[in-house]
């Protein structure tokens, strides 16, 4: 075993810890759940609130400033959202890489939707669009070889500033 071998990233243990406790037993998604908490926004890392989609950081992030924009309501696919829902998300994801953009001036950003297990959706139950900045040379070594990924910040950090670059529409 070299030094390489753990990494310990003891500050979202505590999410971790939560997050399992939340899905045992419970209805729906960890979003649905998560909404149906009554804990605050800063509690929960939700960005943004708009009518009828929302925008949560990832708890477990690509990169800092890895965004999810959601309905409230829980579906799977992009076909079973309602006119007002599809009317608001591609305008929330368009201010949520705004938002990236603005808080950590990336080179890039990837915008996805993973439908379905076989797609790579982790949370398939609840449509979810990714928002996740990136940097020339961010698939470092850590991801290659110590299967491990760094963040240089907390998430409540993350959505302090996303909050804080978040687009004033009229």
């Amino acid at each position: 075993m070299t030094q390489l071998d753990r990494i310990w990233n003891g500050w979202r243990s505590q999410y971790v810890n939560e997050a399992g406790a939340r899905v045992v037993g419970a209805a729906g998604s960890v979003f649905t759940q998560l909404l149906g908490s009554g804990l605050p926004d800063e509690a929960t890392h939700i960005v943004h609130r708009g009518a009828h989609t929302f925008v949560i950081l990832n708890a477990f992030p690509y990169t800092s400033g890895h965004l999810m924009v959601l309905p409230y309501r829980e579906v799977a696919n992009l076909d079973e959202l309602t006119t007002d829902e599809a009317g608001e998300l591609w305008p929330t994801v368009t201010d949520a890489v705004t938002a990236v953009r603005v808080a950590y001036r990336p080179g890039g950003v990837n915008v996805g939707i993973n439908m379905g297990t076989a797609a790579g959706g982790s949370i398939s139950e609840h449509l979810h669009v990714h928002v996740v900045p990136r940097w020339s040379g961010d698939g470092n070594f850590m991801t290659a070889i110590a299967e491990a990924r760094t963040l240089p910040e907390p998430l409540s950090f993350s959505a302090e500033k996303l909050r804080a670059a978040w687009p004033n529409r009229t």
